[in-house]
């Protein structure tokens, strides 16, 4: 039986030929993206905002107008109602009550359900959510700097075990793919919570580990052809490691397909988050971040000392092991 070969052995793609275009497309989609977030902005969710928020669920189209009307004459603050899915799921979001009695805030959460409910009986409440504002903004911040510290943490993993330029290149690769994430989020409007937190973070993990198999593909490679071009050294590199991040690339969206189709609500953001990911993070350490390190002059002179040397002391360990009286 023969086995399944996405991507041929005599694979030889020119991928630094293409850096030009892949780095204006890069740039483009980060500004774009940029731009998403600081004018639309993201949907969050009550984990950062504060409040109360609850999922209702109809059995046709959710009357909007309706709803709307019923609960802002309840005098409970000013609701968001939020529409998701096929149209028959709708989360109400109000504000928390001056009150920090839990007991305000089960009775404006009864009194809401009970005024629905009278309206429109087959209504069902999937789930209630209860976050104080001083609890979003402590949130906000643990969510922001874990994202930054990741990212710092994995470039300087980078230029210690490579070199700056590798650092540098992996830093830029990884904040391009966490920007990608949330313009998506910026433009869907899907709700940003801490499920997405949790899905930036796992999208960050996946980039490096693939971004880090290339790189040490390539330092292997500058040791083994000390006299081939950094261009043609990089190429060949991406395509030896090809395979491996196709395929591992497609076996995860297949995982996460099935789920995104069958998950449910609650795990669709986190879910398109990560296919989205994974879409961008393997397209980021095939074209931008290995092209990355000629733009920031990655010079080969190190790696053949380093490799001469290396090559020095193996030959005297086989001559000290050739002339070595035998027991």
């Amino acid at each position: 039986m023969r086995l399944l070969k996405i991507v041929p052995d005599n694979t030889n793609i020119g991928f630094v030929k293409l850096r030009g275009w892949a780095f204006g497309l890069t740039l483009l989609l980060t500004i774009a993206a940029g731009v998403l977030v600081g004018v639309r902005g993201l949907n969050f969710g009550v984990d950062f905002v504060g409040g109360v928020s609850i999922e209702t669920k109809f059995d046709g189209a959710a009357p909007l107008g309706g709803m709307r009307h019923i609960v802002d004459n309840l005098g409970v603050g000013q609701a968001q109602l939020q529409p998701f899915g096929d149209g028959t799921t709708v989360d109400i979001r109000l504000p928390v009550p001056h009150s920090t009695d839990e007991g305000a805030t089960n009775a404006m959460v009864a009194k809401v359900e009970a005024a629905l409910k009278a309206q429109y009986p087959s209504v069902r409440f999937n789930q209630v959510q209860t976050v104080s504002g001083k609890v979003s903004g402590e949130l906000v911040q643990k969510g922001v700097l874990a994202v930054v510290v990741a990212i710092t943490c994995i470039a300087l993993f980078g230029i210690v075990r490579f070199e700056w330029q590798f650092g540098v290149a992996t830093f830029v690769s990884i904040f391009h793919d966490v920007l990608m994430t949330l313009g998506f989020f910026a433009l869907t409007q899907l709700e940003f919570d801490l499920n997405i937190i949790a899905a930036v973070l796992t999208i960050i993990g996946y980039s490096i580990n693939d971004k880090i198999v290339i790189d040490d593909r390539i330092r292997e490679n500058m040791r083994k052809y000390r006299q081939m071009p950094l261009g043609e050294l990089i190429d060949l590199s991406v395509n030896e490691t090809l395979p491996r991040t196709v395929m591992t690339s497609l076996t995860i969206i297949l995982a996460l397909a099935s789920l995104l189709l069958f998950g449910g609500e609650v795990l669709r953001g986190f879910t398109a988050a990560m296919i989205l990911g994974v879409v961008v993070g393997t397209y980021s350490s095939i074209y931008v971040s290995s092209s990355l390190l000629i733009s920031l002059g990655l010079d080969k002179s190190r790696f053949r000392q380093m490799a001469a040397a290396t090559d020095k002391k193996k030959a005297g360990r086989d001559r000290a092991e050739r002339i070595a009286p035998k027991p």
